[in-house]
């Protein structure tokens, strides 16, 4: 259950309100498989991370040229497989319900701009005009860097902002970011003690509160 009253919404992407399992789990084992390296340890990381940050840690030898063939090969492979995405329940409606009142929403996601713009259109989800992908990031999920910069894009305070995240490296961003948090899905981790949580956006109602919203559910 949650009862907060923000300035501004921060989402992610893949898993908080994208469904992107498929995909994104076929396209790391392959990688796995390719380079005698345990799928498992690699989903264990990569999830919510930048791709060029997964080949890094399983790949630290190869030159960084070689490693960006690599992602480039990885994100064209994701950005064209759309089949089996969809949007998280209750995501659209609660998106649409935050564009009619006007609520000041930013994308935050580890993937690139055209992979993310894919994936929101496959989910049925538009796009926000405020959008941090990987590209615009120096550092990128745990560093905070991206869930300021949509704070800073939406003209709002980071602490009057909420922040829906799915994965450890990107709560561990929203948190250091001073965002109100909220846990989107089952996750138990050390990072999620003491977080709001949602299992998805069935439920979550929205309205305005003054010059701020109360988000409800």
């Amino acid at each position: 259950m949650i009862d907060i009253v923000v300035s501004g919404v921060l989402f992610d992407m893949d898993g908080t309100l994208v469904d992107s399992t498929a995909v994104v789990e076929a396209t790391w084992t392959d990688f796995g498989h390719e380079h005698g390296v345990d799928p498992d340890e690699i989903l264990a990381f990569s999830h919510g991370r930048q791709a060029i940050d997964t080949v890094r840690r399983f790949l630290p030898d190869l030159a960084a040229d070689e490693q960006q063939r690599i992602v480039a090969a990885l994100v064209a492979r994701e950005t064209a497989a759309t089949d089996g995405i969809l949007a998280l329940p209750g995501a659209v409606m609660f998106v649409q319900r935050l564009a009619e009142l006007g609520v000041p929403v930013a994308l935050v996601t580890s993937a690139p701009r055209e992979l993310a713009a894919g994936r929101m259109a496959a989910a049925g989800l538009d796009l926000p005009e405020a959008f941090v992908p990987s590209e615009d990031m120096e550092r990128g999920k745990p560093h905070p860097e991206g869930y300021l910069r949509g704070a800073e894009l939406l003209g709002v305070d980071p602490a009057h902002c909420v922040a829906f995240e799915d994965a450890p490296a990107g709560l561990e961003s929203a948190v250091a970011s001073g965002a109100t948090t909220v846990v989107v899905g089952p996750l138990e981790a050390p990072v999620t003690v003491g977080l709001h949580r949602v299992s998805d956006y069935t439920g979550l109602s929205v309205e305005r509160d003054g010059d701020a919203f109360r988000i409800r559910g």
